[in-house]
């Protein structure tokens, strides 16, 4: 358990700020890596061409120290839709007419668009695992994998509602049928214990502004070696091997660096991202995931049991994750209760159904009672 750590955020005191399943806010060393960064642009001749790189590899060896796997196969991209992108790219070749694909209803439209254009382009067939009604998403897409399948495309919990997968069994399962586990770990990456080497997915794609606290623009994904020879989405000079030589640069090469590099996007060491993804992980990695995931299951735990004693419909503790909290309204009720809250500014956030509660080191003691003595009233 951590105290809170409100002192390291620019959070106003009257803000509640439950909201970062939407947008975590910026740690104060990001955003002043940020700015600094910002300000050496004016003077260009202090970048070296070896500023071109380092920033890369600094970020790949702190996402394996946190997340594992080796450093070579971690790779740097702008959004989660690029990394699907990404990884469908690299699948598509071994698709036929007829393969199936399997996601989760009411998943984040990038996961879902990415394999429709897929299955367009290839005949591979869209299968959508239903919502269970136990809410138990990972005994129902362990039962959905079988021989039809050839890729089993999910997310580490459920978007809407923070609803857990367990990954580590969807991953064996994945493996002894023959898929490939492509996933989207963007809601929790950062703020729940998650390791590449457990899971053994061949892609893990995650953006960088939510859980991994870091700018708008900068994300993660991890590649299984297998996949480290598949063609990528764009053909970055960046990603070459001699690309340091700049002089040499008229000699074009056609080898790639090593490990994922070649899938890392165009520029990806600006100095206006990097700096500031940084920072965020070096302060991930001094808190310890398992630290930050027990403080927000600690402080959710609180808000889940004042919300079962207003009726709201909650999933059984078991089978959702630590940093998210979804919860229904009571039958009947129609309160707008994101609104209503926001006029008192405490922020949480709706999406389909569920009610969003997702708080971070930010959130302190009065925060955390302020918005249990607003939620009765917001139901009015």
């Amino acid at each position: 358990m951590l105290p809170t750590q409100r002192h390291l955020f620019d959070v106003p005191a009257h803000i509640a700020y439950f909201n970062c399943a939407y947008n975590t806010p910026q740690l104060n060393a990001s955003r002043d890596a940020l700015l600094a960064s910002v300000q050496a642009k004016s003077h260009a001749w202090l970048r070296t061409p070896a500023n071109f790189f380092d920033d890369a590899e600094t970020l790949r060896g702190l996402a394996a120290a946190l997340f594992g796997g080796d450093a070579d196969g971690w790779a740097l991209v702008p959004a989660a839709s690029y990394g699907l992108a990404t990884a469908a790219r690299a699948i598509e070749p071994t698709l036929r007419p007829g393969d199936g694909v399997l996601l989760l209803a009411e998943d984040f439209p990038s996961n879902v668009l990415t394999w429709r254009r897929v299955a367009a382009q290839t005949g591979a067939v869209l299968h959508t695992v239903a919502t269970p009604a136990d809410g138990d998403w990972t005994a129902a897409v362990l039962a959905a994998i079988g021989p039809a399948l050839r890729v089993v495309a999910v997310p580490s919990c459920h978007w809407t509602n923070g609803a857990a997968i367990d990954l580590v069994a969807v991953g064996a399962a994945c493996r002894a049928a023959g898929c490939a586990l492509v996933v989207d770990a963007t809601q929790s990456l950062g703020a729940v214990p998650l390791s590449v080497d457990a899971v053994q997915p061949d892609f893990l794609v995650s953006a960088g502004y939510k859980w991994l606290l870091g700018p708008y623009g900068s994300g993660l994904m991890f590649v299984a070696e297998r996949w480290r020879t598949a063609r990528p989405l764009e053909e970055s000079w960046l990603s070459r091997q001699g690309a340091d030589d700049f002089a040499g640069l008229v000699h074009y090469a056609d080898a790639y660096q090593a490990g994922a590099r070649r899938f890392d996007v165009g520029e990806k060491c600006t100095p206006t991202l990097l700096p500031g993804a940084i920072a965020a992980l070096q302060q991930l990695q001094a808190w310890g995931v398992d630290r930050i995931a027990a403080t927000l299951a600690a402080c959710n735990a609180q808000i889940a049991q004042r919300l079962q004693a207003l009726g709201f419909g909650l999933l059984p503790a078991g089978l959702r994750m630590a940093n998210i909290l979804g919860a229904t309204l009571p039958p009947g009720c129609q309160a707008q209760v994101v609104a209503a809250l926001r006029a008192q500014h405490i922020h949480i956030s709706q999406r389909g159904r569920s009610l969003r509660f997702a708080p971070h080191l930010h959130i302190n003691d009065h925060d955390l009672q302020r918005l249990l003595q607003a939620l009765p009233a917001a139901l009015a």
